[in-house]
């Protein structure tokens, strides 16, 4: 998994809720601004998320890593529908 695979596949998992990266970052309690594209990297060095962070977007969605990583751009597996979630955060 590359760096920019791991961003792709948080910003294909809130596409796939029809939310944006910031309320991704808000319903997984974390700061809204979490997942901008200005904080990919920091004083020129890639910025990789951390495993907190990867875990409170899975509890928040309900999904497994194995769920996740169906998430990742180079991934070709269908992605199953995750209706519970988004019902209660189409808002």
């Amino acid at each position: 998994m590359t760096h920019n695979e791991l961003w792709g596949a948080i910003c294909n998992l809130a596409d796939s809720f029809h939310i944006s990266c910031s309320k991704l970052a808000r319903v997984s309690g974390l700061d809204p601004t979490t997942f901008n594209r200005s904080k990919y990297t920091l004083n020129g060095q890639q910025r990789w998320l951390s495993t907190y962070t990867i875990s409170r977007i899975m509890d928040a969605t309900g999904i497994t890593l194995s769920e996740f990583a169906t998430f990742l751009p180079s991934d070709t597996h269908e992605r199953p529908p995750y209706k519970e979630f988004q019902k209660q955060n189409q808002k």
